[in-house]
């Protein structure tokens, strides 16, 4: 009860204190946290670790990096998702002012308006580029634009439903790499599955962290329909599926892969599951979902070995 009157009490301080700061056109530093920059950039090094070490292994390095069609397939990528985080965070707004206070851009830093002209623009642009690329790579990033607009409109608030939609974009990202450049379909498919897995058990794990703004607004998520103690348990399965799919690696590629995710991948998932089975707080699901980020940066690396 101390605690939650504490978090109770620097919330509506934050609120206090965004609240006399009038809104801008353009904030820099604003706009870098609207729209993830982290998660971009990780995103943009995937992109070019598929291309060089699964897609064209056998052409040298530097040009694999000044290929201009997988600048422009990244770029467009990168404009679609940064869209993705802009319209998710602005119908987020009164929530995320519960879950993190500190972390509200929209209406507070960077007027709603321009959010929403920017995230049109990136939107626009975004598909404008993967048009010029293919029809194929327009077509499921046309779907991966809408697909965005409804999860941060609707699906969301729902159990499980939201949390296998992010999943799936985030898996669509590494295949439309396959999509485009049709070569070594299959080990980029099994890179794609690590992504699903990985990512579905991450977002539920952030729903855990946000339940308590999410119940204020009506939201559906899986810790408030089923609780925490069973939320765990549909992690637990999850868990165990991607523990059986990257076991099974081991008959698919290289040995040296395969030792590489028995000594570097697995052992964090075993943390993670660990650390799962004793987490109550918020602090402790915030650690987890920085644990997938880690553990999903892992297996990207690990494309040097295939």
């Amino acid at each position: 009860m101390l605690i939650e009157k504490r978090y109770q009490k620097n919330s509506l301080l934050n609120m206090a204190i965004f609240s006399n700061s009038y809104p801008k056109n353009f904030d820099l530093v604003g706009f870098f946290k609207l729209v993830r920059f982290n998660n971009l950039l990780i995103l943009v090094f995937t992109f070019y670790m598929i291309k060089i070490f699964l897609v064209d292994y056998q052409v040298n390095i530097w040009a694999n990096l000044v290929n201009p069609h997988l600048f422009l397939l990244s770029f467009s990528t990168v404009c679609i998702a940064a869209a993705g985080y802009m319209i998710n965070d602005y119908y987020d707004v009164k929530i995320d002012t519960i879950n993190k206070p500190n972390r509200v851009i929209v209406g507070r830093v960077i007027k709603r308006r321009v959010v929403m002209a920017a995230n049109l623009f990136l939107n626009f642009l975004g598909f404008l580029i993967a048009l010029y690329l293919s029809k194929k790579v327009f077509l499921i990033t046309l779907g991966a634009g809408f697909l965005l607009w409804w999860y941060s409109n609707y699906l969301k608030r729902l159990p499980l439903v939201g949390n296998i939609t992010i999943a799936f974009l985030t898996s669509l990202a590494v295949i439309l790499l396959s999509v485009y450049y049709r070569q070594n379909e299959l080990m980029i498919y099994i890179f794609a599955i690590f992504a699903f897995f990985i990512s579905l058990i991450r977002e539920i794990v952030k729903d855990m962290e946000d339940v308590k703004g999410d119940a204020n607004f009506g939201c559906k998520t899986l810790p408030i329909v089923w609780g925490i103690p069973r939320t765990k348990q549909v992690i637990y399965v999850f868990f165990f599926i991607f523990a059986i799919i990257l076991l099974s690696t081991y008959l698919t590629f290289p040995h040296q892969f395969a030792l590489y995710l028995y000594g570097v991948v697995i052992p964090p998932l075993v943390w993670f599951f660990i650390r799962l089975n004793r987490a109550d707080r918020r602090k402790d699901f915030a650690f987890l979902s920085a644990l997938c980020k880690i553990i999903m940066l892992l297996g990207v690396l690990s494309m040097v070995l295939v």
